[in-house]
């Protein structure tokens, strides 16, 4: 693989941008869509925006060579980007069928899932401390933000559509990088437009599905416009970001520690918008953030070399004293000559 640049500095930068990229997304959208800001309910054609406008992005870079093109077969870049369209319609659908409680519940499912598909599919195990601080995550984050939990047939088959296709997709964004050995930001250009194109053309059949109303009755302010353009602005960010964090790092990584988002959202919601913070969040909270510094320390404890005792260390003086007495015994020859050098 494309190494990308390394370094504990770097390393910070890329989650520093995931989440202030994630969370200024989520501002956005939420006055954008919020019947009290602009009722922009169309998520699935935003979406479509967004990569949209990382797919220009990468295409100007690629044109004033910043970053190179390398080849990526046509079927595995198809491939990957229907199963990251099924991840952001199933995630729609699941937010509309279930209620919010439900629809919690199924993200943190995906920590959980996203551990079983890389020993499934790249045999990778986990330490015992890498698990309990993953339970921490998840039991911390259920707290906070798990309410009522209601849920239909129709609504647990969206769900599990969008828990496996996006667990799916970020274990495939490390392999990809490593299998054709291209960068971050080269993946993302290349995937990119293909998301772009099928969201744009299925986004608002989708949407009208989703809230019954079409796009072209929707009436565009210059408020709405503005903060369409801000949305796909950090979009840009976010998704080379979380390309980024996976391909240093691992999709169970960007899982846990991207809960830090939710505490964030959390906290940003109670000071801007007057959203409650109670008690129990408070916990949750705590809990979260604990995991994740015992997750970090527990993934670096594993990068550590592990010093195996030496042979001599594990044999008793009775299993010494055998070789002692032979080695006293026999003299030292030369090998060459053959000849006693005692």
């Amino acid at each position: 693989m494309e190494k990308e640049k390394k370094s504990p500095v770097s390393d910070v930068g890329a989650w520093g941008m995931n989440i202030v990229s994630s969370v200024g997304i989520i501002m956005a959208n939420k006055q954008l869509m919020s019947p009290h800001g602009f009722a922009f309910g169309f998520a699935t054609t935003l979406t479509g925006f967004h990569f949209s406008v990382t797919a220009l992005v990468g295409l100007v870079s690629n044109a004033t060579g910043y970053s190179a093109s390398k080849h990526v077969p046509l079927w595995e870049l198809v491939w990957f980007s229907l199963v990251a369209n099924a991840s952001i319609t199933g995630m729609n659908l699941s937010l509309m069928l279930n209620s919010v409680g439900f629809y919690q519940i199924s993200k943190l499912s995906m920590i959980p899932v996203v551990c079983m598909m890389e020993w499934i599919i790249h045999g990778k195990h986990f330490s015992r401390e890498v698990k309990m601080a993953v339970a921490v995550v998840v039991v911390g984050v259920g707290i906070c933000t798990v309410t009522d939990v209601k849920v239909n047939a129709k609504g647990f088959l969206c769900a599990c559509v969008a828990i496996l296709c996006t667990s799916l997709q970020q274990i495939s964004i490390g392999s990809l990088q490593k299998k054709y050995s291209i960068g971050s930001f080269e993946l993302l250009s290349k995937t990119a437009p293909i998301q772009a194109l099928s969201l744009l053309i299925l986004g608002p059949f989708v949407d009208y599905f989703l809230t019954g109303k079409l796009l072209s009755e929707y009436k565009f302010s210059s408020g709405a416009f503005f903060f369409i353009v801000l949305s796909c602005s950090l979009a840009v960010f976010c998704n080379i970001s979380q390309y980024l964090c996976i391909g240093r790092f691992s999709a169970v990584s960007f899982q846990v520690l991207g809960h830090m988002k939710t505490v964030c959202v959390l906290t940003l919601g109670w000071l801007l918008f007057d959203s409650q913070l109670t008690f129990k969040n408070l916990l949750g909270m705590a809990l979260a953030v604990l995991g994740m510094i015992v997750y970090s320390w527990a993934v670096e404890a594993e990068k550590q070399p592990k010093i195996l005792p030496s042979t001599r260390d594990n044999l008793s003086e009775e299993d010494l004293k055998p070789l002692k007495e032979g080695i006293a015994e026999s003299p030292l020859k030369d090998t060459e000559l053959g000849e006693s050098k005692i």
